[in-house]
């Protein structure tokens, strides 16, 4: 035997039986409770194993009214610090894509003055579309409307990722359609209307002080307008879009600074709304999620229900310190995505920057599930956008069924006619390349098993293609072989002197191809990034099994030199 054999052999046998351990619940379909030590099984892909597909629109148009509206709030706040007095005036939304809003300067003297401030500031967020007196109107810049939805949608595909991850998707695919759309794949997801909540969610967390100066009959009454107005929440239209018809309506009524908010009491099996609690509760929130630090699912010991714990940043905990120091005796509303969740009174000054989101009563097992998933998208942050499902098409598994079944059949028919022809060809030696190709094989499904990787057909494709790159290495190095023995040296001979020249054959081919895969890695999405996390992994297997095993087995073959003939 060649020095250090019975270490490369152990090594070897090492591999194969960490490798057999790994394989094993996946093709026996051992349960979960099995007592076998290795519980972990290859993911299967979407096109494997059937799922959830949806492509989510971004409603951009709530986006542009935000942030015309911020800016709008921005420039009184910088005339201000100039000694400008204005205003905010109306906002325009005629135009969805390009809402506009005017601000008015008290004096028409500041008028000059405040025009050439707000073109120092704000020359690139704002354009201005209008002037009448002292009225200024403006509307977002071009260049700004790009960035915003640029932004937007990278930042949307960012907070899905960050949801789906905790909700426990294994190798989720997220990526951008166009300028306007997101596709989502979720491969194995059965509970569709719980992942479809927590993607769309848009975990707007607001802490908004409610205006209880205002009497309930005029609540009323405002609401009695908005009614025979016309002004209906119809089941599908989207809820937000019903408060905001609801508040222009009554802007002229409403005091300034102050809007109207609803606490919504939902039928969980029905998912309709069955009642609406309304708030009168200030425009602009006193604290934002932003502030947040962490939400966590705690139980009230008396009781004896879940709720969300929120904890702030240093920063949030003492402007939470600050606002209910100076507003005790108010009632301060928790509102996440417009929708009021409570509003308790200000008892005094809270320190530590610790609240919490109580929930409505009912079933303690939906009540739990309610504050899991609202605890885990206020985690993951905020969509900035609006999330329409455009599509949805769940994935049989009949699909992924058929597919594997055809795939095993062409794997193994394909396989043995390789095999039988390197057995044929190659007579003895033929039968050590098809024992490497199976341990490449194995290695490579119990390292896709091990880093928990996604196997789908592409990723089926890898493999096949990573059998013949196999191959060729072995016929490479059996040539080799041959032509050593062709010019007279003994077989130990040949097989040293075989492998070395071959070994630089087989790198070559192997690097050149993992640098493409490596590529396809980067600039891949999808279906493409699995072919080649596969065709990555089943490289390192094969020059290992094509030149290390292979050389084992071999050097096991001819021993120290005593075989005069090989079988090749």
């Amino acid at each position: 035997m060649a020095k250090g054999w019975w270490f490369r052999f152990s090594f070897l046998a090492a591999l194969v039986i960490g490798a057999l351990m790994a394989v094993t619940p996946t093709f026996l379909n051992l349960k979960d409770d099995s007592s076998f030590p290795v519980k972990s099984k290859i993911n299967l892909g979407l096109d494997l194993q059937g799922g959830l597909y949806m492509v989510l629109g971004i409603d951009f148009n709530k986006v542009y009214r935000d942030e015309v509206t911020g800016y709008a709030r921005k420039t009184i706040a910088t005339l201000k610090d100039i000694g400008i007095e204005a205003t905010l005036g109306t906002l325009n939304t005629s135009d969805a894509k390009d809402p506009k809003h005017s601000i008015v300067i008290a004096k028409e003297s500041d008028l000059e003055a405040a025009r050439a401030k707000l073109k120092e500031f704000y020359a690139y967020p704002l354009r201005l579309t209008a002037e009448e007196g002292t009225t200024l109107t403006y509307g977002l810049g071009r260049e700004f409307t790009k960035e915003i939805e640029d932004t937007a949608l990278s930042k949307s595909i960012e907070v899905i990722r960050n949801r789906i991850d905790e909700f426990g998707v294994t190798e989720p695919e997220i990526v951008s359609q166009g300028s306007d759309r997101i596709v989502v794949q979720l491969p194995g997801v059965k509970d569709i209307n719980r992942a479809k909540d927590l993607i769309g969610k848009t975990a707007k967390l607001e802490f908004k002080f409610v205006n209880d100066n205002i009497a309930p009959t005029a609540l009323n009454e405002w609401l009695e307008k908005v009614k025979k107005a016309g002004i209906e929440y119809k089941k599908g239209e989207r809820f937000s879009d019903y408060v905001r018809q609801i508040n222009d309506t009554l802007r002229a009524d409403l005091p300034a600074g102050n809007e109207i908010a609803f606490a919504k009491t939902v039928n969980k099996v029905t998912n309709d709304i069955t009642n609406l609690e309304p708030y009168l509760v200030e425009s602009t929130a006193s604290l934002t999620g932003e502030e947040l630090q962490e939400a966590v699912v705690r139980i009230d010991q008396q009781q004896n229900r879940p709720y969300v714990g929120l904890e702030f940043k240093p920063n949030g905990a003492k402007i939470f310190e600050n606002i209910t120091g100076a507003n005790i005796g108010k009632r301060l509303a928790i509102v996440l995505d417009g929708n009021v969740y409570s509003a308790p009174v200000v008892q005094g000054r809270i320190a530590g920057g610790s609240a919490q989101i109580t929930l409505g009563a009912g079933d303690y097992n939906a009540t739990m599930t309610e504050a899991r998933d609202l605890a885990l998208v206020l985690r993951a942050g905020a969509l900035p956008v609006e999330l329409v499902f455009e599509e949805q098409r769940v994935v049989g598994p009949s699909l992924g069924a058929d597919a594997i079944d055809k795939a095993q059949v062409a794997a193994a028919i394909g396989s043995l006619l390789v095999l039988a022809f390197m057995c044929f060809y190659y007579k003895l030696s033929g039968l050590i390349a098809t024992v490497t190709i199976v341990l490449n094989v194995l290695f490579t499904i119990a390292i896709l098993i091990g880093v928990g990787a996604t196997l789908s057909l592409p990723g089926i494709a890898g493999i096949a293609l990573t059998v013949g790159m196999a191959v060729d290495g072995n016929i490479l190095i059996y040539e080799r072989i041959r032509e050593e023995l062709a010019i007279g040296l003994t077989p130990f001979e040949a097989v040293r002197v075989g492998f070395e020249k071959a070994f630089w054959a087989i790198a070559d081919a192997n690097i050149t191809t993992a640098l493409a895969g490596i590529c396809l890695l980067n600039f891949g999405t999808g279906p493409v990034r699995g072919f080649a996390v596969t065709l990555l992994i089943g490289i390192c297997t094969t020059v290992y099994t094509s030149y290390f095993v292979s050389k084992v087995l071999f050097e096991m073959y001819v021993g120290n030199g005593e075989r005069k003939k090989l079988s090749i």
